[in-house]
């Protein structure tokens, strides 16, 4: 006997319908599995045999087939362990064909039975909808993630005994309810009003924020680099509905929800150690899966230490950077993962860190020193819009308090974020899609930045004095008008121009990081 239900198999972010065609026949009892299916895949065979037999059910003593189409589509993973074992009682007669019509389902099996959660489930939903499926069953813990997707009946079940029995009618389905309710964001112990002094540095956090630009911070041990790093997502406006579906997706397709978790509503942060691979920053894999690149979409990258990742690691980043996603290509197949984040990345000058420290002597030398500086690709440079040196507070700053000595109190993250979220409203209503500023379109910039004269001199001055590239001066212009949004004005003014030049650093790589940067640094503090 044949008999059909239907599934899904995950492409990236998208899930791809898989029918599950099982046939009994005359033979000597054997279960192959044909269908371009993984070792995950092909294991399931002794996972379902195993799951009938102790939820009661009959396993055929016959030849079985079980095919699995598309068959050019390659399947990984346990989620097809439930529907074989569905296709299986079908076909042996155990279950009514009725039973199956329209549904689809999806689940891994233990060996005794139990249904056990996957990974992208969130996708498989929204795939069974857009195919009209009349419900989902899948494993109880996935069905609070399943029940995001507005439209689709889902049905959670614990074992494959009680799903057997929601499908034929003998219990009621376990739905659960249509929308999780959102959880409130969690308190975060770290506060901008932390930071001591370092008044440019938390003024290009909060550019950085306002205009999602992306962020450098160099200067010597010490200097509060991954202090104020920590403390950008924190000042990041909150995230819209079909941001947080995204990212809720990507997430699920790379297993990292927690049983019962509803929809993401907090920005991520991720912080890879400066050792991963390039698989691990970008993502990979014979089936490609969400790197760290993908897993900080609507949120921050933080890289610490960024001279001592590889080279070739960090030019991957160029292209995702400045178009917001990440194409993973493969003999079989092409991936896209969203990649729309704000990169922070922290430094040391140099090798022993102190380069340009006013009370330190750096121990390098001027050839070890450029190595170091050099690790970092100018072109990559050339996409970071923001570009800080920091040093370390004065020590009255630091003791002041200890000392009972007023002093005026730094802004509080809540204060600096309403400032930031005024900014970003100010961009929704002006670029086209609701884009920030530093992710709007080039072709766009044009159309929607509105410069004073005067602004536009001083802009032209700066690339013939700086050498800047095409690139590099528009983003100078990006971050220019994120700072007349942050001061609630219409036309972007010389000053604001100005300011954004104090953020370019590094535009000439060879004169080296504190050549650069230090009087910069000096003068945004006077």
């Amino acid at each position: 006997m044949l008999a059909r239900c239907s599934s899904a198999a995950l492409r990236g972010l998208e899930a791809r319908e898989v029918t599950v065609e099982v046939d009994i026949g005359p033979g000597l009892p054997a279960l192959q599995m044909v269908g371009l299916a993984d070792a995950a895949v092909q294991e399931s065979r002794e996972r379902v045999r195993s799951a009938l037999r102790h939820s009661g059910f009959r396993v055929p003593l016959s030849r079985v087939v079980v095919n699995l189409a598309p068959a050019d589509l390659r399947k990984e993973g346990p989620g097809l362990d439930l529907p074989i074992a569905l296709g299986l009682l079908l076909a042996s007669g155990q279950l009514a064909p009725s039973a199956l019509e329209g549904a689809w389902s999806a689940g891994e099996l233990g060996l005794d039975g139990r249904l056990r959660p996957i990974r992208g489930l969130l996708c498989i939903a929204m795939e069974a909808r857009r195919r009209g499926a009349r419900a989902l069953l899948v494993p109880a813990a996935n069905a609070g993630e399943a029940a995001l997707v507005s439209g689709l009946r889902v049905w959670g079940a614990t074992d494959l005994r009680s799903a057997v029995a929601q499908l034929q009618g003998a219990e009621p389905p376990l739905t659960p309810p249509a929308r999780q309710p959102a959880r409130p964001p969690r308190l975060s112990s770290t506060d901008l009003a932390d930071v001591q002094g370092q008044p440019h540095g938390r003024r290009a956090l909060e550019i950085a924020a306002a205009g999602e630009h992306h962020l450098l911070l160099v200067g010597p041990p010490g200097s509060g680099k991954t202090m104020l790093a920590r403390r950008l997502a924190g000042l990041l406006p909150p995230l819209m509905p079909h941001q947080a579906l995204e990212l809720t997706r990507v997430h699920s397709v790379a297993g990292l929800l927690g049983e019962g978790e509803g929809l993401l509503q907090e920005r991520p942060f991720r912080s890879p150690h400066h050792s991963c691979s390039g698989a691990a920053l970008i993502g990979g894999g014979a089936i490609p899966r969400p790197g760290e690149l993908a897993l900080a979409h609507h949120g921050v990258l933080f890289l610490d230490e960024l001279a001592e990742f590889r080279r070739e690691v960090l030019d991957l980043l160029r292209q995702p950077l400045e178009q917001g996603e990440i194409w993973i290509h493969r003999a079989r197949q092409r991936t896209r993962f969203p990649a729309a984040i704000c990169l922070v990345a922290a430094t040391n000058p140099c090798s022993c860190g102190w380069f340009g420290d006013p009370d330190r002597e750096c121990s390098c030398g001027e050839a070890a020193r450029r190595r170091y500086w050099n690790r970092l690709s100018g072109p990559l440079l050339d996409r970071i819009d923001l570009q800080v040196v920091m040093r370390r507070p004065e020590a009255s700053t630091l003791s002041a308090g200890y000392r009972g000595i007023p002093t005026r109190q730094p802004e509080t993250t809540a204060i600096v974020a309403e400032r930031v979220r005024q900014a970003h409203r100010r961009m929704i209503r002006r670029n086209p899609a609701g884009l920030s500023n530093g992710q709007l379109p080039a072709r766009e910039l044009q159309r929607v930045l509105q410069l004073e004269a005067a602004a536009v001199d001083l802009w032209e001055g700066a690339l013939r004095q700086r050498q800047l590239t095409a690139r590099g001066g528009e983003r100078l212009l990006r971050v220019a008008q994120t700072i007349c949004d942050l001061e609630a004005r219409d036309r972007i003014a010389p000053a604001d121009v100005a300011e954004a030049l104090t953020y370019r650093s590094f535009d000439r790589l060879e004169d080296g990081p504190a050549a650069q940067g230090t009087g910069a640094a000096q003068r945004a503090e006077r």
